[in-house]
C-alpha cells in the first residue's frame, strides 16, 4: 500500500544519488548516463507534481527501453562496463517506481553498488575522497529515512559520526587481512578496453602519435644514484621480422629461455611501479639481472609478467647497463639477417659508399650514424606519409621522420651488410619528481633503437636518433609544450627547479602524494603486508592475533566510554523540556521511578493532581508526538515548552 513520503526525504535522496552517478559520465556511453539523467530529473520533478510520474504501463515501456539500450550496447555477459551498465539503469527505473519506504532502502543499496563500481575505473585519491563523501551523503539518507524528525544537518552528522567510529575498525582490517587476488578465471575482461601505448609491431609514425599523449605509463623510484637521461633505456618489445613497412616479433622463439648476460657493474636497483597495460611487458632499464620470481625474461631479454596486466602491479628489479649478451644461435641469424625481398639500387650503393661491404661491421656503423649527422635529416613528430616503400622513401627523399623511422632504416642498412640487427621499442628518459624523489614515464616518452650483434660484444645498443637530435637522449621531453605546440620539445634535469612554478611544484606534490598512495593502498598485497608487519616486529600469526585482539580491546573500550559518557547536556531540546516538566513534579513530591513511561508517569501525576490532568495529558501527549512520531512540527516543540512553563504545581 503506498504511502506519504517526505519531500525533504526525497530530495535528500535523489541528490545522493545524482551525486554517486556523476563521474560515471567519464565511463559509460553518453545514451545510458543520458537515460538515467533524463529519470533522475523527471522524479525531482514528480517530488512537486505527483500526477507526472509514469504509471505501470509507461513505467514497463521505460523498463523495455532500458533493456533495448542496454542491448543496443551489448558486449558481454560478464566485465565492469556491461555491470555498471545494468545497476546504472535499474537504479533509474527504481527511482520512479518509490511507493514504499522499503521502496527506499532498496534505492539506497543499489546506489551504494554503484559508488562501489566507480573504482573499477579510477582508484586514485582524489576519488577514494569523493566516493567517501557521497557515501557519507547516501548513509545520511539512511538516517533521515529512519528518524523522526527529519533534518538534514542532523542527518549528516550523524553519519560523520557513525563513518569516524567505523574507520579505525576498517584501518585495521585492511592492514591485517590484504585482499586476495581473484583467480584468473574470474577476471572478465573487457575486451573492448583500449589503452595508448606501445604495440606487438611497429609501423612508419606508430611511435611519433604516442608523442602527444601524457598518460602515465610507470613510475620508478631508485635506491641510491638515480642513473643519468643517455642510460634510461626502459626495454620493450622486440621486431626482428619485417615486411619492408611493419616490424614485429618472431614468434617462434619469443618464450624460449634466455642464457643470462655477463653483467659489470655500477648496478642499479629500483623499485617499478607499473600502471595498467594492455600487453605484460615490464620495462625494466636495460638490462634487467636480477628480478622477482612472479616475472621472467624472454629470448629477446624482454620481462614479461604472468599476473593480468590491467592490474597495478609493482617489482624490484636490479640492472646493469654494461653487460655482454654472448654468442648468437644460426636460427637467430637468420632472423635478424632476414630482408623482405631484393634490395634496390639506391640502397645497395648506399650501402657500400658507406663501407658496408668491405669494412668492419663498427665501422660500418659509425658510417651511418655520420650519414645521418651529416646529411639533410631532420627530427620530427609530424614525419610525411610513406606509403610505398617507407624505408628508401624516408632515406633519399623525405629525410625527416620520428625514432622509428631513424630506427627502422638503420636496422634495414645492417641487414643489406649481413650484420644482424634488430629494432628494440620501449621507452626513453624519465622526469624527476623533485618532491617524492622518483621517475615518472610517460607515453610521450616512447622510443624506438636499434640493436647489432658484432663479435665478441653480443647485442650492442644503437640510436640513430642520438646522431640526428642528441637532445633526445641527453634531455627529457617537455611534455607539455610539446603537447601544446604539437613540436618536439626538451629541457634538462638540470633545468628542472627553474621550470618548476607554483603550479607545477603543487602539481608535483600531489604526484608524489598519488604515488605513495598507489604503493601502499591500492597496490597493498600480502607481500607488502609481511613487510609492514615485520617493521613493526610482528613475524608470525600468533604475534597477530595478539595484535588484533589488543586493538579490538582499545577501540572497544573507547567506543564504549564514548557511547556511555554521555550527559544531560547532550540531549535534545524535546527531552530538557520533558525533562522540565518532570523536575517541577518532583520539587511538588511527585518523582519519576526509574524505567517508568511517560505514560504510565502522566497516570500517576493525574491522580496526584487532578485539578492539573488536562495540563498533563498535553504535555504528555506534545512529548510522545514529537519524541515517537514522524507528524511532529517546530510549531509542537514551542507548544510544548510554553506549556511546561505555564504549569503551575504545589507542593503537596
Amino acid at each position: 500500500m503506498p504511502v506519504d513520503i517526505e519531500k525533504n526525504i526525497l530530495l535528500f535522496l535523489l541528490i545522493s544519488v545524482g551525486l554517486i552517478a556523476l563521474p560515471h559520465i567519464y565511463h559509460i556511453p553518453a545514451s545510458t548516463f543520458g537515460f538515467f539523467a533524463l529519470l533522475l530529473v523527471w522524479r525531482f520533478i514528480g517530488i512537486w507534481k505527483p500526477s507526472c510520474l509514469p504509471g505501470k504501463f509507461l513505467l514497463f515501456l521505460l523498463t523495455v527501453g532500458g533493456l533495448v539500450l542496454l542491448y543496443s550496447q551489448h558486449q558481454g555477459l560478464f566485465g565492469r562496463d556491461a555491470g555498471t551498465r545494468l545497476f546504472m539503469t535499474a537504479l533509474a527505473l527504481k527511482l520512479l517506481e518509490i511507493k514504499q519506504e522499503r521502496d527506499l532502502y532498496l534505492i539506497v543499496f543499489l546506489a551504494f553498488i554503484v559508488a562501489a563500481s566507480q573504482f573499477l575505473y579510477e582508484q586514485s585519491i582524489a576519488m577514494a575522497g569523493y566516493i567517501l563523501f557521497v557515501c557519507c551523503v547516501l548513509l545520511g539518507t539512511l538516517v533521515a529515512i529512519n528518524s523522526r524528525r527529519q533534518n538534514t544537518l542532523n542527518a549528516l552528522k550523524t553519519a560523520t559520526v557513525i563513518l569516524t567510529q567505523a574507520l579505525p575498525l576498517a584501518i585495521v582490517l585492511f592492514v591485517f587481512f590484504p585482499r586476495v587476488e581473484a583467480p584468473r578465471w574470474m577476471l572478465f575482461e573487457d575486451k573492448s578496453r583500449a589503452k595508448t601505448g606501445l604495440s606487438d609491431s611497429m609501423e612508419p609514425g606508430s611511435i611519433s602519435d604516442l608523442g602527444f599523449s601524457d598518460e602515465l605509463v610507470f613510475r620508478v623510484r631508485f635506491q641510491g644514484q638515480i642513473p643519468p637521461n643517455r642510460l634510461r633505456y626502459w626495454r620493450g618489445p622486440v621486431f626482428s621480422v619485417t615486411d619492408g613497412k611493419r616490424w614485429t616479433a618472431a614468434k617462434h622463439y619469443t618464450y624460449t629461455a634466455v642464457a643470462e648476460p655477463d653483467f659489470s657493474e655500477p648496478a642499479y636497483r629500483y623499485t617499478l611501479l607499473l600502471e595498467p597495460q594492455n600487453n605484460n611487458w615490464v620495462f625494466a632499464l636495460e638490462m634487467a639481472g636480477d628480478y622477482p620470481p612472479q616475472l621472467r625474461m624472454n629470448s629477446e631479454y624482454l620481462l614479461t609478467r604472468s599476473g593480468n596486466p590491467d592490474k597495478r602491479a609493482e617489482y624490484p628489479i636490479t640492472s646493469y647497463p654494461s653487460y655482454r649478451t654472448g654468442t648468437l644461435e644460426a636460427h637467430k641469424l637468420r632472423t635478424n639477417t632476414q630482408l623482405p625481398g631484393p634490395t634496390s639500387q639506391k640502397i645497395t650503393s648506399l650501402v657500400k659508399r658507406l663501407g658496408g661491404f668491405d669494412k668492419r661491421p663498427e665501422q660500418f656503423v659509425d658510417r651511418v650514424l655520420q650519414h645521418f649527422n651529416r646529411e639533410n635529416f631532420s627530427y620530427t613528430l609530424t614525419p610525411p606519409l610513406m606509403e610505398d616503400n617507407p624505408i628508401e622513401t624516408f632515406l633519399f627523399e623525405t629525410r625527416s621522420g620520428f625514432c622509428s623511422h631513424y630506427a627502422a632504416a638503420f636496422t634495414y642498412l645492417m641487414r643489406v651488410a649481413n650484420i644482424p640487427a634488430r629494432v628494440v621499442t620501449g621507452y626513453h628518459g624519465g622526469v624527476l619528481n623533485p618532491v617524492g624523489n622518483f621517475l615518472e614515464i610517460r607515453q610521450a616518452d616512447a622510443h624506438a633503437w636499434t640493436e647489432v650483434w658484432l663479435e665478441n660484444r653480443g647485442w650492442v645498443r644503437i640510436d640513430p636518433t642520438a646522431a640526428v637530435a642528441p637532445e633526445r637522449i641527453e634531455q627529457n621531453v617537455d611534455i607539455e609544450q610539446q603537447i601544446a605546440s604539437r613540436n618536439i620539445s626538451f629541457f634538462a634535469d638540470s633545468d628542472l627547479a627553474r621550470q618548476l612554478d607554483w603550479l607545477k611544484q603543487a602539481r608535483q606534490l600531489w604526484s608524489s602524494v598519488d604515488y605513495n598512495w598507489q604503493r601502499w593502498v591500492i597496490n597493498y598485497h600480502s607481500a607488502n603486508q609481511t613487510q609492514f608487519l615485520a617493521s613493526l616486529g610482528i613475524e608470525s600469526l600468533k604475534q597477530m592475533l595478539y595484535w588484533l585482539v589488543g586493538l579490538g580491546a582499545v577501540f572497544t573500550a573507547i567506543l564504549s566510554w564514548l557511547l556511555l559518557s554521555h550527559k544531560e547536556k547532550t540531549a535534545d531540546k524535546v527531552l530538557r523540556c520533558y525533562r522540565r516538566f518532570c523536575a517541577r513534579l518532583g520539587k511538588a513530591g511527585l518523582k519519576r521511578n526509574a524505567g517508568e513511561g511517560p505514560i504510565d508517569f502522566a497516570n500517576r501525576s493525574k491522580k496526584a493532581y487532578p485539578d492539573q490532568a488536562e495540563a498533563i495529558d498535553d504535555i504528555t501527549g506534545l512529548f510522545i508526538k514529537l519524541r515517537y512520531q514522524k507528524e511532529s512540527s517546530p510549531e509542537d516543540l514551542s507548544r510544548l515548552s510554553e506549556r511546561v512553563d505555564r504549569l503551575k504545581i504545589r507542593r503537596r
